[in-house]
């Protein structure tokens, strides 16, 4: 293995490229600002979208596809979606190259000049709701609960892998409701699909909020999210849900027939997670010595590494660690088997320790004499001796297993709980956030211009306001003026 990844402490930005790059992840790609998700990434993304595939359907919700380009006057149809995503957009305008006469390369030929100029989908509300216009007649048509899983392009000016590309893979839900309530429901409902995830699959606590006014999704009449905390003390939006009452089928006409005979627009949502949660794992639990996964995401949950010399030995040692596969298997839990003779076993475990793999078990010859193994965890680093005799193997990985999700949950849980600080003056506030960092419970007046003048003052943003916060009036930190109740600041990705 290369020498050791840059320390956290020293230079945080630098040890999470690094870290991307060394673990077999994602690297950057020849296009500006897009990535490579290299195989082991994409394996971490495909447990992702699985679990998330599935914890949509139980919902109800089914998969569609709908297309890449979305013509540039669907987008302006709803005034603030437009203004939200007009800077970002790349824009196709036509569709042939030639060569040039004077022999000097290809050239966009003039004369394939689009009649519409495309948007490359930057989020497809619009695209969307175009369609939905045909698909709803009557109240029988709704609820209409679709998701797409898809790419996005967003022309970012500074880009960081997973965190923030030009171009990244996503998931948005899109669904339809007769009634404000219905859908204001979904709405809830999908926040907590993602919160639920989040803890239980990421082992990565959140806060559940809605965004004030002025941090709403462009379209959105509401937007709630889920808030995480990294270990540099800046957060991380890690999934939004959005109430778009009936913006988006006033813009395109989606009209349905109701129960009374009535006429009425649609109302809708839109909710999703992209491969920034790739981000938010690494960040959230990694170390110095690289990835510590959650083994509900692993791309394997352990890993048997054989300790040998030469052919005779690894065939008996192969014998035994086969055996130990194949029950392992049969329990659920996934095992990769490094027999290579390209790398020694040191190199090895500096591997997997690096990936994140979060059990290790070698064995040696010494080990077949003695019917023991070396159990070694990721998490925390520790080893064990485990006499083979004394619990089956499936039954003692199954228990770590558990043990290591609910630990990395557990120091995310109680990091984010340091990392949370109630102040009550500005100038708290400021020492606060340029000192500690972290979550800033702290009152504000309610009013988008305390809220800009506190983000150009500190570039500390409103993150949510929790709906679990307790019910207290006090004073803006900032203005002294009436406030309602706490909300979250904090510097963020």
């Amino acid at each position: 293995m290369s020498k050791g990844l840059p320390k956290r402490s020293e230079d945080y930005s630098l040890w999470y490229n690094e870290l991307v790059k060394r673990a077999d992840l994602a690297e950057n790609s020849a296009v500006r600002g897009c990535m490579v998700i290299k195989p082991y990434g994409y394996s971490i993304w495909e447990k992702m979208q699985a679990e998330l595939d599935r914890m949509f359907k139980e919902t109800g919700h089914v998969n569609a596809y709908f297309p890449l380009f979305i013509p540039k006057s669907f987008l302006s149809k709803e005034a603030s979606h437009v203004a939200g995503f007009a800077k970002e957009c790349a824009v196709v305008t036509h569709y042939r190259l030639k060569n040039a006469e004077d022999g000097s390369g290809i050239i966009v030929d003039p004369d394939a000049k689009l009649e519409e100029e495309l948007i490359v989908r930057p989020t497809s509300e619009t695209v969307i709701w175009s369609t939905y216009k045909s698909w709803i007649q009557s109240y029988r048509d709704l609820p209409l609960l679709v998701n797409q899983w898809a790419n996005v392009v967003r022309w970012e000016m500074r880009t960081r892998l997973f965190l923030r590309t030009t171009e990244f893979l996503w998931q948005e839900g899109h669904t339809a409701h007769a009634t404000s309530k219905e859908a204001m429901d979904e709405t809830v409902q999908m926040m907590n699909i993602y919160a639920q995830f989040a803890e239980d699959f990421m082992a990565l606590p959140v806060v559940k909020g809605m965004k004030t006014e002025n941090e709403r999704f462009a379209g959105a009449d509401e937007t709630f999210c889920i808030e995480a905390m990294m270990q540099d003390g800046k957060a991380l939006q890690a999934g939004t849900s959005h109430f778009l009452g009936q913006n988006f089928a006033k813009a395109f006409e989606v009209k349905f027939a109701t129960k009374e005979g009535g006429l009425d627009y649609v109302w809708g949502t839109s909710w999703g997670v992209s491969t920034r949660l790739m981000g938010a794992l690494i960040m959230a639990h990694s170390d110095d010595n690289g990835l510590v996964l959650p083994p509900k995401l692993a791309p394997f949950q352990v890993v048997i590494v054989p300790i040998y010399r030469g052919e005779a030995e690894l065939e008996a040692v192969s014998v035994k660690a086969r055996e130990i596969m194949a029950e392992l298997k049969k329990a659920g839990i996934s095992v990769k088997y490094d027999d290579r003779d390209t790398q020694k076993p040191g190199w090895k475990f500096a591997e997997y320790e690096l990936k994140g793999v979060p059990v290790r078990i070698a064995i040696g010859p010494r080990d077949l004499e003695n019917g023991t193994i070396e159990i070694a965890r990721r998490d925390n680093l520790t080893k064990e001796q485990f006499e083979l005799v004394s619990l089956p193997i499936s039954e003692k990985i199954s228990i770590l297993l558990d043990e290591i999700q609910e630990g990395i949950y557990s120091k995310a849980f109680n990091f984010r709980t340091e990392m949370t600080t109630e102040v009550n003056s500005w100038d708290k506030f400021k020492e606060v956030l340029e000192g500690k960092g972290g979550f800033i419970s702290a009152h504000w007046d309610g009013t988008s211009d305390t809220e800009e003048k506190i983000k150009e003052l500190t570039k500390a943003t409103i993150r949510c306001i929790p709906l679990n916060r307790k019910e207290e009036t006090g004073s803006c930190v900032y203005t002294g003026n009436h406030s309602q109740g706490r909300v979250l600041f904090a510097k963020a990705y």
